[in-house]
């Protein structure tokens, strides 16, 4: 189990398990929220959490059609 922690204060932090239903991120282009499928994000054996970036349907579909 992959899991993220988070320390709220010197008393208590959170710890949320990683699963195909809670991964999310930011679009670069327009900043909204976009789901995330890890598994296939990271299939490839190249791509790696800290560089890689998640488009949202609508601007990757403006960057296949070059606007």
């Amino acid at each position: 189990m992959f899991y993220v922690k988070e320390k709220l204060s010197d008393s208590a932090e959170i710890n949320i398990e990683i699963h195909d239903e809670n991964v999310f991120c930011r679009c670069p282009k327009c900043g909204c929220e976009v789901p995330v499928d890890l598994a296939e994000i990271l299939s490839d054996g190249v791509s790696d959490l800290f560089g890689t970036a998640v488009c949202c349907a609508e601007c990757s579909k403006e960057a296949r059609n070059g606007q």
